[in-house]
Protein backbone atom coordinates (compact mmCIF):
# COMPACT_ATOMS: atom_id res chain seq x y z
CA UNK A 1 0.00 0.00 0.00
CA UNK A 2 1.48 2.96 -1.25
CA UNK A 3 1.25 6.71 0.27
CA UNK A 4 0.89 9.52 -1.52
CA UNK A 5 0.91 13.93 -0.28
CA UNK A 6 -2.61 15.16 0.10
CA UNK A 7 -2.17 18.06 -2.28
CA UNK A 8 0.19 20.70 -1.07
CA UNK A 9 0.40 19.32 2.41
CA UNK A 10 2.37 17.27 4.57
CA UNK A 11 0.21 14.94 5.21
CA UNK A 12 -0.04 11.60 3.37
CA UNK A 13 -2.49 9.05 3.15
CA UNK A 14 -3.10 5.83 1.41
CA UNK A 15 -4.09 5.05 -2.13
CA UNK A 16 -6.77 3.23 -0.93
CA UNK A 17 -9.56 4.59 1.17
CA UNK A 18 -11.63 2.69 3.60
CA UNK A 19 -15.25 4.69 2.95
CA UNK A 20 -17.92 4.13 5.26
CA UNK A 21 -20.90 5.00 3.43
CA UNK A 22 -22.34 1.05 3.98
CA UNK A 23 -22.13 1.76 8.54
CA UNK A 24 -25.59 2.07 10.38
CA UNK A 25 -27.81 2.62 7.82
CA UNK A 26 -31.37 1.24 8.67
CA UNK A 27 -34.61 -0.53 7.54
CA UNK A 28 -35.86 2.27 5.60
CA UNK A 29 -34.60 4.76 3.22
CA UNK A 30 -31.84 5.48 1.32
CA UNK A 31 -28.97 4.23 3.50
CA UNK A 32 -30.66 0.62 4.10
CA UNK A 33 -30.05 0.15 0.20
CA UNK A 34 -26.62 1.05 0.21
CA UNK A 35 -25.65 -0.76 3.50
CA UNK A 36 -27.06 -1.59 7.00
CA UNK A 37 -23.53 -2.60 8.55
CA UNK A 38 -23.75 -2.87 12.22
CA UNK A 39 -20.50 -2.46 15.04
CA UNK A 40 -19.30 -5.91 14.38
CA UNK A 41 -19.54 -5.79 10.67
CA UNK A 42 -18.01 -2.15 10.40
CA UNK A 43 -14.99 -3.36 12.97
CA UNK A 44 -14.49 -6.65 10.46
CA UNK A 45 -14.16 -4.60 7.75
CA UNK A 46 -11.82 -1.41 9.30
CA UNK A 47 -9.58 -4.48 10.78
CA UNK A 48 -8.73 -5.61 7.07
CA UNK A 49 -8.65 -2.42 5.66
CA UNK A 50 -5.82 -1.02 8.39
CA UNK A 51 -4.26 -4.77 8.04
CA UNK A 52 -3.38 -3.71 4.76
CA UNK A 53 -1.94 -0.81 5.17
CA UNK A 54 -4.86 1.77 4.79
CA UNK A 55 -4.68 4.93 7.00
CA UNK A 56 -7.51 7.03 5.38
CA UNK A 57 -11.27 6.67 6.55
CA UNK A 58 -13.67 8.70 5.19
CA UNK A 59 -17.69 9.46 6.26
CA UNK A 60 -20.10 12.02 6.66
CA UNK A 61 -22.06 13.67 9.07
CA UNK A 62 -25.37 12.61 6.79
CA UNK A 63 -24.47 9.26 6.29
CA UNK A 64 -27.32 7.08 7.91
CA UNK A 65 -28.23 10.47 9.70
CA UNK A 66 -24.54 10.48 11.50
CA UNK A 67 -24.67 6.42 12.55
CA UNK A 68 -21.50 6.26 10.25
CA UNK A 69 -19.58 8.74 12.34
CA UNK A 70 -20.44 7.08 15.41
CA UNK A 71 -19.29 3.25 14.09
CA UNK A 72 -16.45 5.06 12.50
CA UNK A 73 -15.09 6.06 15.61
CA UNK A 74 -16.05 3.43 17.91
CA UNK A 75 -14.17 0.62 15.54
CA UNK A 76 -11.43 2.75 16.24
CA UNK A 77 -11.58 2.45 19.70
CA UNK A 78 -12.39 -1.25 19.55
CA UNK A 79 -9.16 -2.00 17.24
CA UNK A 80 -7.39 0.06 19.66
CA UNK A 81 -5.97 2.27 16.84
CA UNK A 82 -3.38 5.09 17.74
CA UNK A 83 -5.11 8.20 16.91
CA UNK A 84 -1.81 9.52 15.05
CA UNK A 85 -1.91 6.23 12.48
CA UNK A 86 -5.06 7.00 10.72
CA UNK A 87 -6.44 10.16 8.41
CA UNK A 88 -9.86 10.19 9.48
CA UNK A 89 -12.50 12.47 6.82
CA UNK A 90 -15.82 13.82 7.64
CA UNK A 91 -18.20 16.05 5.13
CA UNK A 92 -20.71 18.82 6.12
CA UNK A 93 -23.76 20.23 3.67
CA UNK A 94 -27.03 17.91 3.54
CA UNK A 95 -29.65 18.21 6.14
CA UNK A 96 -29.29 17.17 9.46
CA UNK A 97 -32.57 18.81 10.73
CA UNK A 98 -35.70 20.21 9.90
CA UNK A 99 -35.10 24.19 9.98
CA UNK A 100 -33.69 26.02 7.18
CA UNK A 101 -30.59 26.48 8.78
CA UNK A 102 -29.67 23.25 9.91
CA UNK A 103 -28.25 22.37 6.13
CA UNK A 104 -25.51 23.94 3.97
CA UNK A 105 -22.31 25.53 3.67
CA UNK A 106 -23.48 28.60 6.52
CA UNK A 107 -20.99 29.74 9.26
CA UNK A 108 -23.64 28.56 11.33
CA UNK A 109 -24.41 25.34 10.06
CA UNK A 110 -20.45 24.33 10.24
CA UNK A 111 -19.58 25.25 13.56
CA UNK A 112 -22.42 23.35 14.50
CA UNK A 113 -22.04 20.03 12.72
CA UNK A 114 -17.93 19.93 12.99
CA UNK A 115 -18.58 20.07 17.06
CA UNK A 116 -21.18 16.99 16.46
CA UNK A 117 -19.48 15.15 14.33
CA UNK A 118 -16.21 15.10 17.18
CA UNK A 119 -18.56 14.21 19.34
CA UNK A 120 -19.83 11.41 17.26
CA UNK A 121 -16.61 10.33 16.21
CA UNK A 122 -15.12 10.38 20.06
CA UNK A 123 -12.01 12.61 18.23
CA UNK A 124 -9.94 15.52 19.29
CA UNK A 125 -9.43 16.93 15.70
CA UNK A 126 -10.67 16.03 12.39
CA UNK A 127 -8.03 15.53 9.75
CA UNK A 128 -10.09 16.22 6.98
CA UNK A 129 -13.14 18.47 6.82
CA UNK A 130 -14.83 18.57 3.59
CA UNK A 131 -17.63 20.92 2.17
CA UNK A 132 -19.87 17.72 0.65
CA UNK A 133 -21.52 20.19 -2.15
CA UNK A 134 -21.78 24.18 -3.26
CA UNK A 135 -24.49 25.61 -1.72
CA UNK A 136 -25.66 28.46 -4.04
CA UNK A 137 -27.21 30.19 -1.22
CA UNK A 138 -23.89 31.21 1.26
CA UNK A 139 -21.15 32.96 -0.15
CA UNK A 140 -18.43 31.42 -0.68
CA UNK A 141 -16.47 34.01 1.63
CA UNK A 142 -18.59 32.77 4.65
CA UNK A 143 -18.11 28.87 4.02
CA UNK A 144 -14.00 29.49 3.85
CA UNK A 145 -13.76 31.78 7.03
CA UNK A 146 -15.99 29.19 9.09
CA UNK A 147 -13.27 26.50 8.19
CA UNK A 148 -10.64 28.81 8.54
CA UNK A 149 -12.10 29.38 12.33
CA UNK A 150 -11.82 25.60 12.71
CA UNK A 151 -8.67 25.06 11.43
CA UNK A 152 -7.06 27.66 13.82
CA UNK A 153 -9.25 26.62 17.19
CA UNK A 154 -7.68 22.70 16.38
CA UNK A 155 -10.67 21.10 15.64
CA UNK A 156 -9.73 20.70 12.07
CA UNK A 157 -6.43 20.21 10.16
CA UNK A 158 -6.97 20.17 6.67
CA UNK A 159 -9.87 21.05 4.18
CA UNK A 160 -11.20 19.87 1.11
CA UNK A 161 -13.91 20.12 -0.99
CA UNK A 162 -16.61 17.43 -3.07
CA UNK A 163 -18.46 17.64 -5.99
CA UNK A 164 -17.93 21.34 -6.77
CA UNK A 165 -17.37 22.68 -10.53
CA UNK A 166 -13.70 23.79 -11.54
CA UNK A 167 -15.10 27.35 -11.81
CA UNK A 168 -16.35 27.11 -7.99
CA UNK A 169 -13.09 25.21 -6.81
CA UNK A 170 -10.79 27.76 -8.25
CA UNK A 171 -12.74 30.88 -6.63
CA UNK A 172 -12.63 29.15 -3.40
CA UNK A 173 -8.84 28.74 -3.59
CA UNK A 174 -8.18 32.62 -4.83
CA UNK A 175 -10.48 34.13 -2.01
CA UNK A 176 -8.58 31.57 0.75
CA UNK A 177 -5.23 33.08 -0.71
CA UNK A 178 -6.27 36.61 -1.36
CA UNK A 179 -7.58 36.53 2.86
CA UNK A 180 -5.15 34.18 3.43
CA UNK A 181 -7.50 31.50 4.72
CA UNK A 182 -6.82 27.50 5.66
CA UNK A 183 -5.75 26.44 2.12
CA UNK A 184 -8.24 23.80 0.05
CA UNK A 185 -6.02 20.80 0.05
CA UNK A 186 -8.28 18.24 -1.77
CA UNK A 187 -11.63 17.32 -3.72
CA UNK A 188 -13.61 14.51 -3.67
CA UNK A 189 -15.04 13.25 -6.67
CA UNK A 190 -16.73 10.92 -8.99
CA UNK A 191 -14.77 9.40 -11.57
CA UNK A 192 -14.57 6.22 -13.02
CA UNK A 193 -13.76 4.16 -16.79
CA UNK A 194 -17.56 5.06 -17.12
CA UNK A 195 -17.69 8.29 -15.85
CA UNK A 196 -14.54 10.42 -17.33
CA UNK A 197 -16.06 13.77 -17.42
CA UNK A 198 -14.03 14.80 -14.86
CA UNK A 199 -10.90 15.27 -17.51
CA UNK A 200 -12.90 18.05 -19.34
CA UNK A 201 -11.95 21.17 -16.80
CA UNK A 202 -11.48 19.67 -13.63
CA UNK A 203 -8.36 17.33 -13.55
CA UNK A 204 -6.54 19.66 -15.82
CA UNK A 205 -7.36 22.64 -12.39
CA UNK A 206 -6.53 20.08 -9.95
CA UNK A 207 -2.97 19.32 -11.65
CA UNK A 208 -2.63 22.52 -12.54
CA UNK A 209 -3.29 23.76 -8.56
CA UNK A 210 -2.12 21.36 -7.29
CA UNK A 211 -5.07 20.00 -5.15
CA UNK A 212 -5.69 16.35 -4.54
CA UNK A 213 -7.89 14.21 -5.49
CA UNK A 214 -9.84 11.05 -3.88
CA UNK A 215 -12.31 9.35 -5.94
CA UNK A 216 -15.60 8.36 -5.48
CA UNK A 217 -17.66 5.34 -6.23
CA UNK A 218 -14.71 4.26 -8.60
CA UNK A 219 -17.27 1.17 -9.18
CA UNK A 220 -19.29 3.19 -10.84
CA UNK A 221 -21.76 2.23 -7.82
CA UNK A 222 -21.43 -1.71 -8.63
CA UNK A 223 -21.43 -1.45 -12.31
CA UNK A 224 -17.92 -1.77 -13.00
CA UNK A 225 -17.78 -4.76 -10.22
CA UNK A 226 -17.76 -7.61 -12.65
CA UNK A 227 -21.62 -8.36 -11.73
CA UNK A 228 -22.99 -6.56 -14.79
CA UNK A 229 -23.23 -6.76 -18.75
CA UNK A 230 -23.54 -3.37 -20.90
CA UNK A 231 -26.82 -2.64 -20.13
CA UNK A 232 -26.40 -2.95 -16.39
CA UNK A 233 -28.11 -6.38 -15.74
CA UNK A 234 -27.46 -8.74 -12.94
CA UNK A 235 -28.71 -10.89 -10.85
CA UNK A 236 -27.93 -9.11 -7.69
CA UNK A 237 -25.94 -5.51 -6.78
CA UNK A 238 -26.87 -2.54 -5.04
CA UNK A 239 -27.70 -1.03 -8.68
CA UNK A 240 -30.99 -3.68 -8.18
CA UNK A 241 -32.65 -1.03 -5.82
CA UNK A 242 -29.98 2.55 -5.78
CA UNK A 243 -29.28 3.36 -9.42
CA UNK A 244 -26.62 5.21 -8.65
CA UNK A 245 -24.45 6.99 -10.36
CA UNK A 246 -25.87 7.65 -14.07
CA UNK A 247 -24.12 5.32 -16.24
CA UNK A 248 -24.17 6.05 -20.39
CA UNK A 249 -24.67 2.28 -20.76
CA UNK A 250 -24.93 2.61 -24.81
CA UNK A 251 -20.95 3.26 -24.55
CA UNK A 252 -20.71 1.01 -21.39
CA UNK A 253 -20.57 -2.72 -23.02
CA UNK A 254 -17.64 -1.66 -25.04
CA UNK A 255 -16.01 -0.42 -21.40
CA UNK A 256 -17.19 -3.65 -20.00
CA UNK A 257 -15.56 -6.01 -22.80
CA UNK A 258 -12.42 -4.15 -22.89
CA UNK A 259 -12.00 -4.62 -18.78
CA UNK A 260 -12.77 -8.47 -19.01
CA UNK A 261 -10.08 -8.58 -21.64
CA UNK A 262 -7.60 -6.71 -19.82
CA UNK A 263 -9.21 -8.73 -16.80
CA UNK A 264 -8.33 -12.33 -18.20
CA UNK A 265 -5.08 -11.48 -19.29
CA UNK A 266 -3.97 -10.41 -15.70
CA UNK A 267 -5.42 -12.69 -14.37
CA UNK A 268 -7.00 -10.08 -12.15
CA UNK A 269 -11.17 -9.15 -11.49
CA UNK A 270 -12.89 -7.06 -13.34
CA UNK A 271 -13.24 -4.36 -10.27
CA UNK A 272 -9.38 -4.25 -9.85
CA UNK A 273 -8.93 -3.16 -13.10
CA UNK A 274 -11.65 -0.29 -12.43
CA UNK A 275 -9.73 0.86 -9.23
CA UNK A 276 -5.79 -0.18 -10.98
CA UNK A 277 -6.97 2.10 -13.40
CA UNK A 278 -7.41 5.04 -11.47
CA UNK A 279 -4.77 4.54 -9.35
CA UNK A 280 -2.54 4.90 -13.06
CA UNK A 281 -4.01 8.29 -13.30
CA UNK A 282 -1.55 11.18 -12.10
CA UNK A 283 -4.87 13.26 -11.24
CA UNK A 284 -5.32 10.78 -8.45
CA UNK A 285 -4.58 11.14 -5.09
CA UNK A 286 -6.70 8.35 -3.31
CA UNK A 287 -9.45 5.89 -4.51
CA UNK A 288 -12.56 5.66 -1.73
CA UNK A 289 -13.65 1.74 -1.76
CA UNK A 290 -16.73 0.58 0.24
CA UNK A 291 -17.66 -2.58 0.93
CA UNK A 292 -20.48 -5.16 2.76
CA UNK A 293 -17.89 -8.00 3.77
CA UNK A 294 -14.10 -8.22 4.37
CA UNK A 295 -13.29 -10.81 1.28
CA UNK A 296 -15.72 -8.12 -1.18
CA UNK A 297 -13.23 -5.43 0.84
CA UNK A 298 -9.74 -7.65 0.22
CA UNK A 299 -10.26 -8.31 -3.60
CA UNK A 300 -10.60 -4.69 -3.90
CA UNK A 301 -7.87 -3.79 -2.17
CA UNK A 302 -5.90 -6.30 -4.36
CA UNK A 303 -6.02 -3.65 -7.13
CA UNK A 304 -2.68 -1.99 -5.75
CA UNK A 305 -1.03 -5.24 -7.36
CA UNK A 306 -1.91 -4.92 -10.55
CA UNK A 307 0.34 -3.55 -13.17
CA UNK A 308 -1.41 -2.26 -16.45
CA UNK A 309 0.70 -1.82 -19.17
CA UNK A 310 1.03 1.13 -21.94
CA UNK A 311 -1.06 -1.31 -24.41
CA UNK A 312 -3.56 -1.83 -21.62
CA UNK A 313 -4.16 2.25 -20.63
CA UNK A 314 -4.24 2.45 -23.87
CA UNK A 315 -7.50 -0.43 -25.16
CA UNK A 316 -9.24 0.51 -22.20
CA UNK A 317 -8.86 4.56 -22.98
CA UNK A 318 -9.91 3.77 -26.42
CA UNK A 319 -12.85 2.04 -25.41
CA UNK A 320 -13.54 4.88 -22.50
CA UNK A 321 -12.31 8.01 -23.72
CA UNK A 322 -14.54 10.92 -23.98
CA UNK A 323 -16.09 12.32 -27.05
CA UNK A 324 -14.56 15.51 -28.25
CA UNK A 325 -16.35 18.57 -27.06
CA UNK A 326 -15.28 22.17 -27.26
CA UNK A 327 -12.99 24.31 -26.57
CA UNK A 328 -11.07 21.02 -26.22
CA UNK A 329 -11.13 20.28 -29.72
CA UNK A 330 -10.36 24.09 -30.70
CA UNK A 331 -7.51 24.29 -27.91
CA UNK A 332 -5.72 20.48 -29.08
CA UNK A 333 -6.31 22.11 -32.81
CA UNK A 334 -5.14 26.08 -31.77
CA UNK A 335 -2.10 24.28 -29.58
CA UNK A 336 -0.69 22.15 -32.26
CA UNK A 337 2.07 24.67 -32.75
CA UNK A 338 3.34 23.60 -29.58
CA UNK A 339 4.01 20.26 -30.08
Amino acid sequence: MRMRQLGRSGLFVSELCLGTMTFGGGDEGIWGHIGRLDQPAADALVRTALDAGINFFDTANVYAGGESERIVGQSLKNLGVARDDVVVATKVLGPMGAGPNARGASRSHILSQAKQSLARLGLDHIDLYQIHGFDKAVPIEETLEALDTLVRHGHVRYLGLSNWAAWQIMKAVGIAELRRLAPILSLQAYYTLVGRDLEREIAPMLLSEGIGLMVWSPLAGGYLSGKYDGEGQAADGRRANFDFPPVDRTRGGGVIEAMRKVAGEKGCTVAQVALAWLLHQEVVTSVIIGAKRPEQLADNIGAVEVKLSTDDLAALDAASRLPAEYPGWMLERQGAYRS
